[in-house]
């Protein structure tokens, strides 16, 4: 079955951390490109993070840069997200996607439904 698995979401208090981990089952994830979306209820589903195949190449939406940090392990087939002074603005449920095709940037711009995509796991934010 091929499928992305999402885990390491949950509540932690402004300023906090959370590491978000995916895991690729079914494919191999060093053969695409990797993101992390996010939605909040009532707003558009947001490309937080994205690298590239051989993650020489990163983006970041402006408003997670110098704080959220995103890395990929192709030979454990995982991908992270490092999420450090977490602000209330972040809560929102977290997926992440896999591309063929795309680069970092296109993928994480683009509004699309991408080939995989992982259940999401919530992150709140909240004292």
């Amino acid at each position: 079955q091929l499928q992305l698995v999402e885990s390491g979401g949950g509540l932690v208090q402004p300023g906090g951390s959370l590491r978000l981990s995916c895991t690729a089952s079914g494919f191999t994830l060093g053969y695409y490109t990797m993101g992390w979306f996010r939605q909040a209820p009532g707003k558009e589903r947001e490309g937080v993070s994205c690298i590239g195949i051989t993650d020489d190449y990163t983006y970041y939406t402006n408003s997670v840069k110098g704080r959220f940090t995103i890395a990929r392990d192709n030979a454990d087939n995982t991908m992270s997200l490092q999420m450090n002074s977490l602000e209330p603005e972040d809560t929102a449920v977290y997926y992440c996607a896999a591309d063929p095709v795309l680069t970092a940037q296109e993928m994480c711009t683009m509004n699309r439904e991408f080939p995989f995509w992982g259940q999401g796991t919530q992150v709140t934010v909240s004292s």
